[in-house]
């Protein structure tokens, strides 16, 4: 590793050790990055050096644009705010809460060009869960939308919390005004933390993936620019929070990488984005296979005709999905299957290349083999563990389960697929107990956690089940205490309690109340019976 500019060694000291790190492939020309360099000046600064910054940067519905210069301007002021007034260091984490919005990405490049390290969360985590990251990442900053203060005050991090996107004295906005317009951007190293971005496992507790200064631009000259194709006249949207990678990623990296313009979308339905993308004449999307079948369901496919890219990813694209998409609307749905661990998408195809129903091929910059328990390639056509290598790599902070996901070398994501002769990858499952509905990744554990606060509850398992809308529904398995009534009013009521509890996405949409549940002699769960017993079709979510 180079030397860091981290003033503050946190992320350096918590780094896995070098033995445990995945193998990384950085031998192509267009990976070999310079030692010192800052992800945020080569987005943004460079990018405006080649392509102008006049030229429109950040839309959002009902909002003035912001060009490239009007974005620079906000981000070296926040980054003097940030130095100046808080006291943030290089390798400072800072937390950053908020809905899609220009501001959110002002705080973000502004935390980078600072040289401290981007903490973004999603606006539906509550108080328990921002402490959790507290405790994980040792947040010394938080800045978050003024309109989502509620969950942080309650989280009580004793950190200096700003506020911005409103018109307090107090707000951001206030704060940067009275700083100059440009800022030394801090000459970090390629191999500088740059981001720490959470992801749930099946224990469900957290966990904090590192992710470096050329990792954040590696996603965008691989997928990005292999398979994407950006073009400086594409106008971006999707539905991802920016606090999920593949957010991050096709709303902020791969857009000024290439010079275009963004579309910040706060929260739609299937039918707002499809409005959204006429309106603003949307060139690339992207979302869930969840919300393209709307689309279609809904009739919207007509809004959808300045699409020529649409990338679908958060859970798999099944072949019929895709047929109907392209049916509709003359576009090739771009599948996908990456992860928070290895930042964005690694198997993907594109134009002809695409087989429908095959996720894929290896995206230019990485390999990917299937593997047995073993660690043995198996043949083509056997399924077994996705195994894959790259410019990027799990780096988990300070975890005992980095060595359950890199292996001799590789990143075993966690997925069962086969490889065909041709080279595509085929998706069969989840090798685990995470479920993913409508492209959240959500550990049932953790909602399990959460469905046993409640009074009336004595035991739970949650699993997902199978649901043509959403992939998988999850699926809260309820024992009762003597005395509760097993019916609809409790199971809202066990709802209402999780919603109130964690993120409200996670929350059991089907509760089924059984006299125990299945375990093992030494009583260990079995969630696998219960997947087999949820046969019949789900009720309608209360």
């Amino acid at each position: 590793m180079t030397s860091t500019a981290h003033v503050d060694p946190f992320c350096r000291e918590h780094l896995p050790p070098r033995d445990q790190w995945p193998e990384l492939l950085l031998d192509e020309p267009w990976l070999r990055y310079p030692e010192r360099l800052n992800c945020a000046t080569a987005l943004l600064d460079d990018t405006i050096a080649e392509h102008g910054g006049d030229r429109p940067c950040l839309l959002a519905p009902g909002a003035p644009t912001w060009t490239y210069d009007q974005l620079r301007a906000t981000a070296d002021r926040i980054a003097h705010v940030l130095t100046a007034d808080l006291g943030v260091v290089p390798g400072t984490r800072v937390l950053l809460r908020g809905p899609n919005t220009p501001w959110l990405v002002a705080c973000w490049f502004g935390v980078l060009k600072a040289g401290a390290v981007a903490v973004a969360t999603m606006p539906m985590l509550r108080g328990r869960e921002l402490r959790e990251i507290h405790d994980i990442a040792r947040i010394g900053v938080a800045l978050c939308d003024h309109r989502f203060l509620a969950d942080l005050d309650d989280a009580a991090l004793g950190v200096p919390t700003v506020p911005f996107g409103g018109a307090s004295d107090d707000d951001l906005a206030a704060r940067t005004a009275g700083h100059p317009v440009e800022f030394d951007d801090v000459a970090t190293a390629a191999d500088d933390v740059a981001l720490l971005a959470f992801t749930s496992g099946t224990t469900g507790r957290p966990k904090a993936t590192m992710h470096l200064h050329r990792d954040v631009l590696a996603i965008a000259d691989t997928f990005s620019a292999h398979v994407l194709k950006p073009r400086p006249d594409d106008v971006f949207t999707g539905t991802p929070p920016v606090a999920f990678t593949f957010g991050l990623g096709g709303l902020v990296v791969f857009p000024l990488r290439a010079g275009a313009s963004t579309l910040l979308i706060e929260k739609a339905t299937p039918a707002e984005l499809a409005r959204h993308i006429e309106e603003h004449r949307v060139t690339v999307c992207s979302t869930a296979p969840t919300a393209y079948r709307a689309m279609i369901a809904s009739g919207e496919v007509a809004r959808l005709a300045t699409l020529r890219r649409a990338v679908s990813a958060g859970e798999h694209l099944g072949e019929s999905t895709w047929r109907q998409f392209h049916e509709a609307t003359g576009v090739a749905l771009i599948d996908g299957i990456g992860s928070t661990e290895m930042l964005h998408v690694f198997i993907s195809a594109a134009d002809d290349d695409i087989r429908p129903g095959a996720t894929g091929r290896a995206v230019p910059g990485y390999v990917a083999r299937i593997l047995d328990e073993q660690g043995r390639e198996v043949p083509d056509g056997t399924p077994g563990r996705l195994a894959v290598k790259g410019p990027t790599g799990c780096r988990y902070l300070d975890d005992r389960r980095q060595r359950v996901y890199v292996q001799d070398g590789w990143n075993i994501t966690g997925d069962t697929f086969s490889r065909d002769a041709d080279g595509y990858f085929w998706y069969h499952a989840r090798s685990d107990d995470m479920i993913v509905s409508s492209g959240y990744n959500i550990a049932g554990p953790e909602v399990e956690q959460a469905v046993v606060l409640h009074p009336d509850v004595v035991d739970c398992a949650v699993v997902g089940t199978p649901d043509a809308a959403r992939g998988q529904l999850v699926t809260a398995f309820v024992v009762l205490r003597e005395g509760a009534t097993a019916d609809a009013a409790t199971a809202a009521a066990i709802q209402d309690h999780v919603k109130a509890t964690i993120a409200p996405y996670k929350y059991p949409r089907r509760v089924e109340f059984v006299a125990e549940l299945p375990r093992t002699a030494t009583g260990k769960l079995q969630r696998f019976r219960l997947r087999e017993d949820a046969t019949e079709p789900a009720k309608e979510p209360i």
